[in-house]
């Protein structure tokens, strides 16, 4: 008996089908096995001499010898990571373009800027979180105060005759001043600066009465007694000052600002490449050159990966959200 035309042609289509899913996934592990098979690019958000950037290489100069392959640092800073994001997730999703984002461009900027041609969601697969870097809250030493409540106290009776510097406008360290504001209850006025080093030199010279910025900008100026340092922004004290109370411990509880370094693939990278490089990421991470360089930049190894990482980077997304919402931060 001679099946129908109509159904032989459908029983080679339906063959043809099943064969192709069958190499599909024949090929995947054979994929993953081979992977990498050439040079991994890494885009970072920054320029080079950045945090960011020397983490990067420091990070990607293990991981490309563990692999087998190098890993060549690519830069492309601007737009508050906006730049590097947008090209990596128009990037083939293959495993061999990846970012090293930060909690500017994957929490703060997408809040910051209304239009985007990326979500910082949907368009990318968190590979691991790196490494989390309090900031300390540092003020003129001849700013009469001593301690945290000091500090709140002085600025709720002088209101409006405290200001507080940032790196610039939008940044980590102006979100930070803001959400203090808030959970203080005070009124200090932003002055925005272009970089660290300027509000830096700008604290010490008593232009503006307090900081909030990444500790080993301020260590020695702390040690020498050119700053005060006050509190630190993080979960738990820091390593290089651990002498200085969190802002949780000093009164306002649940106060948390971390700069963040972390892992990122295009959407839709096929699993098998992304647990080949958490796992290889991980034992990087180990490495004591690698630890060596976190400790240089204040900043302390995490082992967060995949939903715990994409979890993460949602809280902050949501917590950066709402602090350029209320405070009606604004970027040219």
């Amino acid at each position: 008996m001679k099946l129908a035309p109509s159904v032989s042609r459908m029983s080679r289509t339906a063959l043809s089908a099943g064969l192709t899913a069958l190499s599909v996934v024949a090929a995947a592990p054979a994929f993953a096995a081979d992977y990498p098979d050439h040079a991994i690019r890494l885009i970072v958000p920054a320029p080079p001499g950045d945090g960011t950037d020397i983490l990067a290489r420091s990070v990607g100069k293990v991981l490309g010898e563990r692999l087998g392959q190098s890993v060549v640092i690519e830069n492309r800073p601007g737009a508050g990571g906006g730049i590097a994001a947008d090209a990596v997730a128009k990037a083939a999703p293959d495993g061999y373009t990846l970012m090293m984002g930060n909690a500017s461009s994957h929490a703060v900027t997408p809040g910051l800027y209304k239009k985007l041609s990326w979500d910082p969601v949907k368009d990318f697969t968190p590979i691991a979180l790196i490494a989390s870097a309090p900031n300390v809250l540092v003020v003129n030493p001849n700013l009469p105060v001593k301690n945290i409540q000091e500090f709140i106290a002085y600025a709720k009776a002088n209101p409006g005759k405290l200001n507080i510097a940032s790196g610039g406008n939008g940044s980590l360290s102006h979100l930070s001043a803001e959400l203090f504001n808030s959970m203080a209850g005070t009124q200090i006025t932003h002055v925005p600066y272009k970089g660290a080093a300027p509000a830096v030199t700008a604290l010490m010279g008593g232009e503006v009465s307090a900081l909030l910025i990444n500790i080993p900008t301020v260590t020695q100026h702390i040690a020498s007694g050119k700053l005060r340092g006050l509190a630190v922004s993080g979960k738990t004290r820091s390593p290089q000052l651990p002498d200085l109370p969190t802002l949780n411990e000093a009164g306002l509880k649940g106060y948390d600002t971390e700069a963040w370094f972390g892992l990122f693939a295009p959407a839709r990278t096929p699993a098998a490449v992304i647990t080949k490089l958490q796992a290889y990421t991980r034992a990087s991470l180990a490495e004591p050159a690698v630890q060596t360089q976190m400790r240089n930049m204040g900043a302390v190894k995490s082992d967060l990966q995949g939903a715990a990482f994409a979890t993460f980077m949602q809280q902050d997304l949501n917590k950066y959200g709402a602090i350029i919402k209320s405070a009606n931060v604004q970027v040219d």
